[in-house]
């Protein structure tokens, strides 16, 4: 528990810091507040009871405090005493080799690759980030959000897929949170191109020891191989209601856009988007069929002025890019078959062997397609010339090549 004093060859200041995430909630203002002014290290002593008040302490705390009323001094005495079960259960040492384990990191404020846009969320900022894959966190200028419902259409599922991959061959990088539905399909579009840098990261509610929701988990695997995971929860931390709720202000951190593709009328997406405008981003919304209850919460945000309408990748990434650049133009360069297709059928022709056949419901669970979206488009890419039907089932043909 706590930090070792003196101990050498240790970060004190990341072994602090991950024992913070442990004892704090997410978003926890007193919490930060003790850390803003007395530093990591100390003020993991101070929140464990550890290191007792003394007048030069209180004199620190008062100078943040300041203008927040005694009501936010009482609450340092309660926090402490409200943090003090949770004290026995500290061990960063453990929680930072559990990470190490699953080829992970924990990185934390004072690291080079501090996200630049958690500087916007004051003190709701995380006191650090538990991530699981190669590549450094992304900066808010290269990442969109894209959020919606878990239960999503088809035609929600259709728009997201196809911002998704847009942004990604534009060298966006998606951003998103793992979650059935719209999530999960950003999540998968991103992932069958080879877009420049990072195509996607996942934003959990809590530990990355294990893979939530188990149904996304094929998914997750990929993202943690190819893009990120992260989440402020340490190994073992339960993804709970309120964890679900804070963990979508960093998303909306985390990226200078936030695009809203489906929401009903009080919906996560639509928390997520209000965090982005509490920070100054760009919120978007995609319009959908007024009969629609999964658009409901879209068509709130652009009747309230509180989001821009979008309806394609072009004008998302008009929001992104620095002026003039996102403008709509001639593309250049060769354009590829596979530039026309669908986003199911990009998904379907990722999913199909090069040699030996695959079945419906080999293709379905591959692609996270159902039964009949694989045979619609089986028939649409076969008449293209880019699959075959074999005696083993289908498969690319020469000319479908590689997806990726």
């Amino acid at each position: 528990m706590g930090v070792p004093a003196g101990a050498e060859g240790l970060d004190e200041t990341r072994i602090a810091r991950a024992a913070l995430t442990r004892l704090i909630e997410p978003g926890d203002a007193t919490g930060a507040m003790i850390v803003a002014a007395l530093g990591p290290t100390e003020g993991l002593r101070v929140a464990t009871g550890s290191q007792q008040i003394d007048p030069a302490i209180e004199a620190r705390l008062r100078s943040v405090l300041i203008g927040r009323g005694a009501k936010a001094w009482e609450g340092v005495a309660a926090a402490v005493e409200r943090w003090r079960s949770r004290v026995p259960d500290l061990a960063p040492h453990r929680d930072l080799e559990t990470i190490a384990r699953f080829g992970g990191r924990f990185v934390i404020p004072e690291d080079s690759e501090w996200p630049d846009g958690f500087g916007d969320l004051g003190e709701q900022a995380p006191h650090g980030l538990w991530v699981r894959g190669e590549e450094h966190l992304p900066s808010q200028r290269s990442a969109v959000a894209i959020v919606g419902s878990r239960n999503a259409t088809n035609y929600g599922l259709s728009v997201a897929g196809e911002i998704s991959k847009g942004l990604v061959d534009r060298g966006v990088t998606v951003v998103s949170g793992g979650a059935y539905g719209i999530d999960a399909q950003a999540h998968r579009a991103a992932l069958v191109t080879d877009g420049r840098g990072l195509p996607t990261v996942a934003v959990m509610a809590g530990g990355l020891d294990r893979y939530y929701p188990s149904g996304n988990e094929q998914l997750l695997r990929e993202v943690a191989r190819r893009g990120l995971l992260v989440s402020e929860l340490p190994p073992g931390g339960a993804p709970t209601r309120h964890r679900f709720l804070r963990r979508n202000r960093l998303i909306a951190a985390l990226t200078g856009v936030t695009v809203v593709v489906e929401a009903q009328w009080r919906s996560g997406a639509r928390s997520t988007a209000h965090h982005a405008a509490d920070i100054g981003r760009v919120v978007a919304a995609v319009p959908g069929s007024v009969y629609s209850a999964s658009s409901a919460g879209c068509h709130r945000l652009l009747r309230d002025g509180a989001a821009v309408c979008v309806t394609d990748v072009q004008e998302v990434y008009e929001l992104l890019a620095p002026a003039g650049e996102g403008l709509a133009g001639e593309r250049e360069g060769h354009v590829a078959i596979h530039d026309g297709l669908a986003v199911e059928d990009f998904l379907l022709l990722d999913a199909l062997p090069v040699k030996r056949g695959a079945g419906i419901d080999s293709l379905s669970t591959v692609a996270g397609l159902s039964a009949a979206q694989v045979r619609a488009g089986l028939g649409r890419l076969q008449l293209m010339g880019l699959c075959q039907q074999t005696a083993g089932g289908w498969r690319k043909t020469d000319k479908g090549g590689s997806a990726k």
